[in-house]
């Protein structure tokens, strides 16, 4: 998976978190978020970019 499937993939999990019918599930799109955000982190360090990812 590259840096834009996992920033795409981070941004709708996101968005379905902020829009989801239940605590449950709003939890569980958080925690798929979080998940692409190490993920999104542990990519650019090995790309050498800067930048971390800061939750909103």
């Amino acid at each position: 998976m590259d840096l834009n499937d996992l920033l795409h993939r981070h941004q709708v999990a996101l968005m379905r978190a902020a829009t989801a019918p239940t605590p449950q599930a709003r939890q569980s799109h958080d925690g798929t978020a979080r998940c692409y955000e190490n993920k999104i982190d542990t990519l650019r360090t090995m790309l050498g970019a800067s930048g971390r990812m800061v939750a909103a």
